[in-house]
């Protein structure tokens, strides 16, 4: 299930989130308006949940997140970007990475 996390999720939400992948759960996330959406098996589907709600592509960011050892990791299909200067699967700017970063551990972490 792919939930649209606009403050600190809940435990439920988190179950949800993570019964398509078990370990792990595929997120995209809004740098500009500091939300994300999570769960699926893809991260194209949580942008997709994204740009629907509002978000604009330039600022959405394929991510995971591990809830057990709380880590985030920064791979995906939806970064590779050419024309914002991302052509790797992960995000390679320093700024975006925290900005990820400080948005999932906001919103996911220690739950």
């Amino acid at each position: 299930m792919i939930h649209i996390v606009r403050s600190h999720a809940t435990a439920q939400q988190i179950t949800e989130m993570l019964e398509a992948l078990g370990g792990y759960i595929k997120l995209a996330v809004d740098v500009q308006r500091g939300i994300l959406a999570g769960g699926g098996a893809m991260h194209a589907d949580c942008e997709s949940t994204l740009l629907e709600d509002g978000s604009v592509q330039q600022g959405v960011w394929g991510a995971d997140w591990y809830p057990s050892s709380q880590q985030v990791a920064y791979e995906s299909l939806i970064n590779i970007r050419p024309r914002q200067g991302n052509r790797s699967l992960e995000v390679t700017d320093p700024e975006i990475r925290a900005r990820i970063a400080e948005i999932v551990r906001g919103l996911l972490g220690g739950t």
